[in-house]
């Protein structure tokens, strides 16, 4: 959940380093640092606790005269967001630097062991042992440190991505990876590094992906190196980066999320297009195509997903039920890998991560491999970790994501699975021609019909003032709206630090309901769908007992207008396509809150964009 930039050529490397850190500052924020090699070969580390800022002006007035270096922006998992537990973490010796990503779970056996040996720590983090104990390899073996950091690596249980640079040889960065991405950008004479490609995307949009276990040796006047933990030199595979500087920058708008949730007219078209075809009767997904004997031959669907993901996974279970008529689970993957699961060459595993780095979900498909189910990614990052594990898989298409609260990859995983459920009903015959082109046709028309919806900003902007300081919230919705008052909640609770839960409508009696008072504010999610007059009921029990009511509602509803404190019409659709309607007005309702209350929503406290830890 930490963010690593590095670079050798001849270039002010400070300046890429610090702007690469800027661009990963989603990752971690809780601290930042760089290690420079000056020219004669010193190490120079400058760190800082907080935001990249907080480096930036610490680093001002300095000498940063480089052409190597290795910097990281922390999310902290060992030891307190600190000066002093802020990376690069450096050997006793001061002959090596490292930035690391990741956890290493025996760091602390490998700690008492260094320790027997004379060896002194000075921080809290599990980082600082790993690069000891390199340093410890290469001295006590007179090895070089490629040989020491594998015979390190070998020794590390856990996941990592690391950058190392070397004072007795100032020309080297050494970075290496296992569960945790990392990219090397490859320039005219030069090398860039990141945990993804956006801190060097105007230098370069040559790259290659490192994979687990492997070892990247970038030398200068050299051609790039990848070498195993055994010191196999592996292939190398150069892609092309598929990004711009433009959908980096904020465009105009104060804040990264609310740039992206005004996106998302443009995210779902580019989702869309050339999957649902023909007038909407056709939905083409080559990964479905390509594999449909896998999913018409399924005994289940087994879903696996985290946070804002795993509440796309439940529409995709209620859309592929309804639609396909397939049994399908949903699991939180942090769950999923220690529950012992009952798995078999008969099931379908939808793995579902914006980033497809999440640990929790690769561990999770990494069991769901061994017992021989077929594997099925969903994604936004083109050569993420995920799609590389799985065996086919769907791309969401709606471009890097900022905002750690996630908007835009939410409502492309849900248009992803409904292209799932109505490309495999089509194949099974459990949806006619009329009925695919019923939904399909109203699926080209809803980037329109979110740009409508869009429409409602400065009337929940207005509406947010009066909600700004309570308390708690409770958000409710049935059927298709249950997942939405789930992910509503969340939203709100992520970027204003108000407490909020989200449930069934239904189970509001069974507990929830004794939390209804004047001050416990309650958002409703009822659009005209076969379950309206049961949520009708629902909002009426609030009302009875003195609950204030915000409820998103189809346009010309006037049941619920007359009962509610405030409404939010959104246009009406296919009751399977709602949820990419009425999620708007909650991100929206959920942004301008927290900015009512001067939280800073793209970097909310203790959160990360990138779960790479578990």
């Amino acid at each position: 959940m930490c963010g690593i930039v590095g670079y050798l050529g001849d270039r002010n490397v400070y300046e890429v380093l610090i702007n690469g850190l800027k661009r990963l500052e989603y990752r971690g924020y809780d601290s930042a640092g760089l290690a420079l090699v000056a020219p004669g070969g010193e190490i120079k580390i400058y760190k800082s606790k907080g935001k990249v800022s907080n480096l930036e002006a610490y680093c001002s007035g300095k000498d940063l005269t480089s052409r190597v270096g290795i910097a990281h922006t922390r999310w902290a998992t060992h030891g307190e967001p600190s000066d002093c537990n802020a990376h690069p973490h450096y050997s006793e010796d001061g002959n090596l630097a490292l930035v690391h990503n990741g956890t290493i779970e025996n760091y602390q056996l490998l700690k008492e062991a260094l320790q027997q040996h004379g060896c002194k720590f000075h921080t809290e983090t599990d980082t600082e042992v790993l690069v000891q104990l390199v340093e410890h390899i290469r001295v006590t073996n007179n090895c070089t440190t490629l040989e020491a950091l594998q015979a390190a690596l070998k020794q590390v249980i856990g996941a990592f991505a690391v950058a190392v640079v070397e004072k007795n040889n100032p020309d080297m960065v050494l970075a290496a990876r296992r569960s945790s991405p990392l990219v090397i950008g490859i320039g005219d004479g030069e090398y860039f590094l990141g945990s993804d490609g956006t801190p060097f995307v105007e230098y370069t949009s040559k790259v290659v992906y490192v994979k687990d276990d492997e070892i990247a040796v970038m030398e200068r006047n050299k051609p790039l190196k990848l070498v195993n933990l055994d010191n196999v030199e592996k292939k190398i595979d150069v892609k092309k980066l598929q990004l711009s500087i433009a959908q980096l920058e904020k465009g105009g708008y104060p804040h990264f999320m609310l740039k992206e949730i005004f996106e998302q007219p443009i995210t779902m078209r580019d989702c869309i297009r050339g999957r649902v075809v023909e007038g909407g009767s056709r939905v083409i997904l080559n990964g479905v195509m390509d594999n449909k004997d896998k999913f018409l031959n399924c005994n289940r669907i087994i879903i696996v997903a985290c946070g804002t993901s795993w509440h796309a996974a439940l529409l995709g279970k209620q859309l592929i039920q309804d639609m396909c008529r397939i049994p399908v689970e949903v699991e939180y993957a942090s769950e999923f890998r220690y529950s012992h699961p009952v798995i078999t060459d008969r099931d379908v595993v939808i793995a579902v991560s914006q980033s497809g780095e999440t640990a929790d979900t690769l561990a999770a498909i990494q069991i769901a491999r061994s017992k021989g189910a077929f594997v099925y990614g969903v994604s936004n990052v083109v050569g993420a970790s995920i799609p590389r594990e799985t065996d086919s898989g769907t791309y969401i298409h709606v471009g890097p994501e900022i905002g750690v609260a996630s908007t835009k990859a939410f409502t492309g995983q849900v248009l992803v699975f409904t292209m799932i459920a109505l490309s495999v009903a089509q194949y099974k015959g459990t949806l006619t021609t009329e009925q695919v082109k019923a939904v399909g046709e109203y699926l080209m028309r809803i980037p329109q019909l979110v740009k409508e919806t869009l429409k409602l900003n400065d009337k929940i902007r207005n509406l947010s003032l009066i909600y700004t300081y309570a308390r708690n919230f409770l958000y409710l919705g049935r059927g298709y709206s249950y997942p939405v008052a789930l992910e509503g909640a969340l939203k709100l609770k992520e970027i204003s630090y108000i407490h909020a839960e989200g449930y069934p409508a239904a189970e509001m009696k069974h507990g929830p309901i004794a939390l209804i008072d004047s001050e416990m504010p309650t958002v409703i999610v009822a659009p005209k769908d076969h379950l309206y007059e049961k949520i009708v009921s629902n909002v009426q029990q609030v009302k009875s007992r003195g609950g204030s009511i915000i409820a998103i509602v189809t346009k010309g509803d006037t049941t619920i207008r007359e009962l509610a404190d405030h409404v939010l019409e959104v246009p009406s659709v296919p009751e399977c396509l709602t949820p990419l309607i009425t999620s708007i007005p909650l991100q929206l309702l959920s942004y301008y809150i927290a900015i009512n209350k001067g939280k800073d929503v793209d970097m909310p406290r203790n959160l990360a964009k990138s779960v790479t830890v578990e």
